[in-house]
Protein backbone atom coordinates (compact mmCIF):
# COMPACT_ATOMS: atom_id res chain seq x y z
CA UNK A 1 0.00 0.00 0.00
CA UNK A 2 1.24 3.50 -1.16
CA UNK A 3 1.80 6.38 1.36
CA UNK A 4 -0.43 8.13 -0.95
CA UNK A 5 -4.63 7.34 0.34
CA UNK A 6 -5.53 7.87 -3.13
CA UNK A 7 -6.86 5.07 -4.70
CA UNK A 8 -8.64 3.35 -7.95
CA UNK A 9 -10.47 0.35 -7.99
CA UNK A 10 -11.58 -1.65 -11.35
CA UNK A 11 -13.99 -4.35 -11.10
CA UNK A 12 -13.98 -8.23 -12.79
CA UNK A 13 -10.13 -7.05 -13.68
CA UNK A 14 -8.46 -10.81 -13.68
CA UNK A 15 -8.43 -10.75 -17.55
CA UNK A 16 -9.75 -9.13 -20.70
CA UNK A 17 -10.33 -5.79 -20.70
CA UNK A 18 -10.58 -5.73 -17.07
CA UNK A 19 -6.97 -6.70 -16.29
CA UNK A 20 -5.83 -4.67 -19.20
CA UNK A 21 -7.44 -1.35 -17.76
CA UNK A 22 -5.59 -2.75 -14.16
CA UNK A 23 -2.23 -2.78 -15.85
CA UNK A 24 -2.35 1.03 -17.72
CA UNK A 25 -3.72 2.39 -14.06
CA UNK A 26 -0.60 0.69 -12.49
CA UNK A 27 1.38 3.06 -14.92
CA UNK A 28 -0.51 5.96 -15.03
CA UNK A 29 -2.76 6.65 -11.74
CA UNK A 30 -0.80 8.38 -9.01
CA UNK A 31 -2.36 6.04 -5.89
CA UNK A 32 -3.27 2.02 -5.81
CA UNK A 33 -4.98 0.23 -8.08
CA UNK A 34 -7.09 -2.12 -6.81
CA UNK A 35 -7.86 -4.96 -8.97
CA UNK A 36 -11.16 -7.24 -8.21
CA UNK A 37 -12.98 -10.88 -9.18
CA UNK A 38 -15.17 -13.02 -8.09
CA UNK A 39 -12.43 -16.12 -8.04
CA UNK A 40 -9.91 -15.42 -5.06
CA UNK A 41 -7.58 -17.92 -6.55
CA UNK A 42 -8.33 -16.05 -10.82
CA UNK A 43 -7.78 -12.74 -8.68
CA UNK A 44 -4.14 -13.86 -7.42
CA UNK A 45 -2.93 -14.94 -10.66
CA UNK A 46 -3.71 -11.94 -12.37
CA UNK A 47 -1.98 -10.06 -9.18
CA UNK A 48 1.02 -12.29 -10.01
CA UNK A 49 0.99 -11.86 -13.70
CA UNK A 50 1.47 -7.72 -13.34
CA UNK A 51 3.33 -8.47 -10.41
CA UNK A 52 5.71 -10.16 -12.70
CA UNK A 53 6.06 -6.74 -15.21
CA UNK A 54 6.85 -5.16 -12.04
CA UNK A 55 3.96 -3.29 -11.50
CA UNK A 56 1.92 -3.23 -7.57
CA UNK A 57 -1.32 -3.75 -7.39
CA UNK A 58 -3.72 -4.51 -4.75
CA UNK A 59 -6.14 -7.69 -4.77
CA UNK A 60 -9.50 -7.92 -3.65
CA UNK A 61 -11.79 -10.14 -3.53
CA UNK A 62 -15.80 -9.18 -4.79
CA UNK A 63 -18.86 -10.74 -6.39
CA UNK A 64 -20.58 -8.24 -7.73
CA UNK A 65 -23.90 -10.27 -7.00
CA UNK A 66 -23.07 -10.55 -3.51
CA UNK A 67 -24.21 -7.72 -1.55
CA UNK A 68 -22.09 -9.04 1.49
CA UNK A 69 -18.95 -8.96 -0.91
CA UNK A 70 -20.11 -5.69 -2.34
CA UNK A 71 -19.94 -4.64 1.59
CA UNK A 72 -16.76 -6.22 2.42
CA UNK A 73 -15.04 -4.62 0.18
CA UNK A 74 -16.86 -0.75 0.89
CA UNK A 75 -15.39 -1.56 3.97
CA UNK A 76 -11.79 -2.33 3.05
CA UNK A 77 -12.03 0.99 1.46
CA UNK A 78 -12.90 2.95 3.89
CA UNK A 79 -10.59 1.53 6.23
CA UNK A 80 -7.51 1.67 4.18
CA UNK A 81 -8.36 4.15 2.60
CA UNK A 82 -11.05 6.33 3.56
CA UNK A 83 -13.28 7.41 0.39
CA UNK A 84 -12.79 6.24 -3.27
CA UNK A 85 -11.15 8.30 -6.06
CA UNK A 86 -11.31 6.45 -9.33
CA UNK A 87 -14.03 3.48 -9.71
CA UNK A 88 -14.46 1.46 -12.93
CA UNK A 89 -17.08 -1.20 -13.27
CA UNK A 90 -16.10 -3.73 -15.91
CA UNK A 91 -17.46 -7.07 -14.79
CA UNK A 92 -20.20 -8.62 -16.56
CA UNK A 93 -21.03 -11.89 -18.48
CA UNK A 94 -22.59 -12.99 -21.52
CA UNK A 95 -23.86 -15.90 -23.40
CA UNK A 96 -22.82 -16.79 -26.61
CA UNK A 97 -25.02 -16.41 -29.73
CA UNK A 98 -26.01 -19.98 -30.34
CA UNK A 99 -26.06 -21.51 -26.21
CA UNK A 100 -28.83 -23.25 -25.63
CA UNK A 101 -29.67 -22.14 -22.25
CA UNK A 102 -33.64 -20.94 -22.86
CA UNK A 103 -33.99 -17.06 -22.82
CA UNK A 104 -35.85 -16.86 -19.83
CA UNK A 105 -32.80 -18.06 -18.03
CA UNK A 106 -30.41 -16.33 -20.09
CA UNK A 107 -32.26 -12.86 -19.39
CA UNK A 108 -32.45 -13.81 -15.39
CA UNK A 109 -28.61 -14.03 -14.76
CA UNK A 110 -27.24 -11.50 -17.56
CA UNK A 111 -30.09 -9.09 -15.90
CA UNK A 112 -28.68 -10.00 -12.37
CA UNK A 113 -24.90 -9.62 -12.87
CA UNK A 114 -24.61 -7.00 -15.82
CA UNK A 115 -27.47 -4.32 -14.24
CA UNK A 116 -28.22 -4.81 -11.16
CA UNK A 117 -24.67 -6.16 -9.80
CA UNK A 118 -23.23 -2.87 -11.44
CA UNK A 119 -26.44 -0.54 -9.68
CA UNK A 120 -25.70 -2.30 -5.97
CA UNK A 121 -21.58 -1.56 -6.79
CA UNK A 122 -22.97 1.94 -7.50
CA UNK A 123 -25.29 1.96 -4.17
CA UNK A 124 -22.34 1.03 -1.98
CA UNK A 125 -19.33 2.31 -3.30
CA UNK A 126 -21.09 5.97 -4.99
CA UNK A 127 -20.91 8.06 -1.63
CA UNK A 128 -17.28 6.75 -1.08
CA UNK A 129 -15.89 8.81 -3.98
CA UNK A 130 -14.55 11.66 -3.08
CA UNK A 131 -14.25 15.43 -4.90
CA UNK A 132 -12.83 15.06 -8.85
CA UNK A 133 -13.53 11.77 -8.74
CA UNK A 134 -14.36 9.89 -11.37
CA UNK A 135 -16.82 7.01 -12.41
CA UNK A 136 -16.61 4.46 -15.76
CA UNK A 137 -19.57 2.16 -16.27
CA UNK A 138 -18.21 -0.03 -19.32
CA UNK A 139 -21.59 -0.31 -21.49
CA UNK A 140 -21.41 -1.08 -25.36
CA UNK A 141 -22.20 0.17 -28.54
CA UNK A 142 -24.92 -3.03 -28.07
CA UNK A 143 -26.79 -0.79 -25.97
CA UNK A 144 -27.49 1.59 -28.72
CA UNK A 145 -28.47 -1.11 -30.75
CA UNK A 146 -30.99 -2.43 -28.28
CA UNK A 147 -32.12 0.97 -27.79
CA UNK A 148 -32.77 1.36 -32.15
CA UNK A 149 -34.29 -2.45 -31.76
CA UNK A 150 -36.98 -1.38 -29.36
CA UNK A 151 -40.74 -0.03 -29.91
CA UNK A 152 -41.20 3.83 -29.52
CA UNK A 153 -42.74 3.70 -26.64
CA UNK A 154 -39.54 1.65 -24.56
CA UNK A 155 -37.42 4.38 -26.77
CA UNK A 156 -38.93 7.10 -25.65
CA UNK A 157 -39.32 5.74 -22.13
CA UNK A 158 -35.43 5.20 -21.97
CA UNK A 159 -34.29 8.19 -23.63
CA UNK A 160 -36.35 10.38 -21.50
CA UNK A 161 -34.68 12.77 -19.07
CA UNK A 162 -36.35 12.61 -16.19
CA UNK A 163 -36.62 8.72 -16.23
CA UNK A 164 -35.62 7.42 -12.55
CA UNK A 165 -33.89 4.72 -11.28
CA UNK A 166 -36.85 3.60 -9.74
CA UNK A 167 -38.80 3.90 -13.32
CA UNK A 168 -35.22 2.11 -15.15
CA UNK A 169 -35.46 -0.84 -12.58
CA UNK A 170 -38.69 -1.44 -13.30
CA UNK A 171 -38.44 -1.89 -17.11
CA UNK A 172 -35.24 -4.32 -16.10
CA UNK A 173 -37.43 -6.46 -14.42
CA UNK A 174 -39.98 -6.29 -16.91
CA UNK A 175 -37.68 -7.36 -19.43
CA UNK A 176 -36.95 -10.65 -17.36
CA UNK A 177 -40.54 -10.89 -16.45
CA UNK A 178 -41.99 -10.70 -20.39
CA UNK A 179 -38.95 -13.32 -21.55
CA UNK A 180 -40.36 -15.99 -18.98
CA UNK A 181 -44.21 -14.61 -20.13
CA UNK A 182 -42.80 -15.24 -23.72
CA UNK A 183 -44.36 -11.84 -24.84
CA UNK A 184 -40.68 -9.84 -25.06
CA UNK A 185 -41.43 -9.21 -28.66
CA UNK A 186 -44.92 -8.14 -28.03
CA UNK A 187 -44.11 -5.72 -25.44
CA UNK A 188 -41.73 -4.24 -27.59
CA UNK A 189 -37.92 -5.60 -26.47
CA UNK A 190 -35.66 -6.40 -29.20
CA UNK A 191 -35.60 -9.44 -31.32
CA UNK A 192 -31.51 -9.94 -31.72
CA UNK A 193 -29.72 -13.21 -31.37
CA UNK A 194 -27.75 -11.12 -27.80
CA UNK A 195 -31.05 -9.60 -26.42
CA UNK A 196 -30.48 -10.15 -23.22
CA UNK A 197 -27.05 -9.01 -22.99
CA UNK A 198 -27.69 -6.04 -25.04
CA UNK A 199 -31.35 -5.44 -22.78
CA UNK A 200 -28.25 -5.30 -20.04
CA UNK A 201 -26.17 -2.86 -21.40
CA UNK A 202 -28.71 -0.46 -22.42
CA UNK A 203 -29.62 -0.62 -19.31
CA UNK A 204 -25.88 0.62 -17.72
CA UNK A 205 -25.98 3.33 -20.08
CA UNK A 206 -29.37 4.43 -18.88
CA UNK A 207 -28.48 4.10 -15.53
CA UNK A 208 -25.14 6.16 -15.94
CA UNK A 209 -26.94 9.42 -17.69
CA UNK A 210 -29.28 9.19 -14.45
CA UNK A 211 -26.44 8.85 -12.08
CA UNK A 212 -24.61 11.47 -13.29
CA UNK A 213 -27.50 13.77 -13.44
CA UNK A 214 -27.89 12.82 -9.48
CA UNK A 215 -23.85 13.81 -9.03
CA UNK A 216 -24.83 16.87 -10.69
CA UNK A 217 -28.01 17.87 -8.31
CA UNK A 218 -26.66 16.58 -5.26
CA UNK A 219 -22.60 17.09 -5.71
CA UNK A 220 -22.19 19.41 -8.39
CA UNK A 221 -19.15 21.14 -6.29
CA UNK A 222 -17.18 17.73 -5.98
CA UNK A 223 -16.56 18.22 -9.86
CA UNK A 224 -16.98 14.29 -9.54
CA UNK A 225 -16.90 13.06 -13.58
CA UNK A 226 -19.00 9.75 -14.44
CA UNK A 227 -19.72 8.23 -17.81
CA UNK A 228 -20.66 5.02 -19.64
CA UNK A 229 -18.60 3.85 -22.72
CA UNK A 230 -17.68 1.49 -25.61
CA UNK A 231 -14.58 0.25 -25.20
CA UNK A 232 -15.18 -1.33 -28.81
CA UNK A 233 -14.69 -5.03 -30.42
CA UNK A 234 -11.60 -6.58 -28.54
CA UNK A 235 -10.39 -9.76 -28.20
CA UNK A 236 -11.99 -11.24 -25.04
CA UNK A 237 -13.27 -14.37 -24.40
CA UNK A 238 -16.43 -12.41 -25.41
CA UNK A 239 -15.78 -10.83 -28.13
CA UNK A 240 -13.63 -13.47 -30.13
CA UNK A 241 -10.23 -14.06 -31.60
CA UNK A 242 -11.33 -11.82 -34.81
CA UNK A 243 -11.94 -8.55 -32.97
CA UNK A 244 -10.13 -5.34 -34.05
CA UNK A 245 -8.84 -4.58 -30.95
CA UNK A 246 -6.26 -6.14 -28.40
CA UNK A 247 -7.33 -5.91 -24.42
CA UNK A 248 -5.26 -3.38 -24.17
CA UNK A 249 -6.59 -1.20 -27.07
CA UNK A 250 -10.01 -1.62 -25.29
CA UNK A 251 -8.80 -0.36 -22.63
CA UNK A 252 -8.08 2.96 -23.82
CA UNK A 253 -11.22 4.54 -23.38
CA UNK A 254 -12.01 3.30 -20.01
CA UNK A 255 -8.59 4.45 -18.95
CA UNK A 256 -8.82 8.01 -20.59
CA UNK A 257 -12.29 8.50 -18.46
CA UNK A 258 -11.19 7.26 -15.50
CA UNK A 259 -8.28 9.94 -15.50
CA UNK A 260 -9.68 12.60 -16.65
CA UNK A 261 -7.54 15.73 -15.74
CA UNK A 262 -8.81 17.05 -12.00
CA UNK A 263 -10.01 20.60 -13.42
CA UNK A 264 -12.13 18.98 -16.05
CA UNK A 265 -15.37 20.00 -16.37
CA UNK A 266 -16.62 17.30 -19.09
CA UNK A 267 -17.54 14.78 -20.31
CA UNK A 268 -20.17 13.75 -17.14
CA UNK A 269 -22.84 11.71 -17.81
CA UNK A 270 -22.03 10.89 -21.34
CA UNK A 271 -21.23 7.44 -23.96
CA UNK A 272 -18.23 7.99 -25.06
CA UNK A 273 -15.86 5.68 -27.53
CA UNK A 274 -12.70 6.54 -29.28
CA UNK A 275 -12.41 9.25 -26.54
CA UNK A 276 -15.68 10.76 -28.19
CA UNK A 277 -18.88 11.53 -26.71
CA UNK A 278 -21.06 10.08 -28.98
CA UNK A 279 -24.75 10.69 -29.49
CA UNK A 280 -26.68 8.15 -28.41
CA UNK A 281 -30.28 8.36 -29.55
CA UNK A 282 -32.86 5.80 -31.58
CA UNK A 283 -31.22 7.88 -34.86
CA UNK A 284 -27.72 7.82 -34.06
CA UNK A 285 -25.61 5.79 -37.00
CA UNK A 286 -23.60 2.68 -35.75
CA UNK A 287 -20.29 1.91 -37.30
CA UNK A 288 -19.44 -0.24 -40.30
CA UNK A 289 -17.02 -2.64 -37.89
CA UNK A 290 -20.46 -3.67 -35.82
CA UNK A 291 -21.64 -5.87 -38.61
CA UNK A 292 -18.28 -8.08 -38.61
CA UNK A 293 -18.72 -8.74 -34.96
CA UNK A 294 -19.10 -12.18 -33.95
CA UNK A 295 -21.33 -10.56 -31.27
CA UNK A 296 -22.17 -12.88 -28.03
Amino acid sequence: MSSCNRVALVTGANRGIGLAIVHRLCQQFSGDVVLTARDAMQGQAAMQQLQAKGLSPCFHLLDICDQQSIRALRDFLLKEYGGLDVLVNNAGIAFKTHDPTPLPIQAEVTMKTNFFGTQDVCTELLPLVRPQGRVVNLSGLLSLVALKSCSPELQQKFTSETITEEELVGLMKKFVEDTKNGVHLKEGWPHLSFTSYAVTKLGITVLSRMQARKLSEQRRADKILLNSCCPGWVRTNLGGPKALKSPEEGAETPVYLALLPSDADGPHGQFVMEKKVEQWEPGSKLPPWLQLCELP
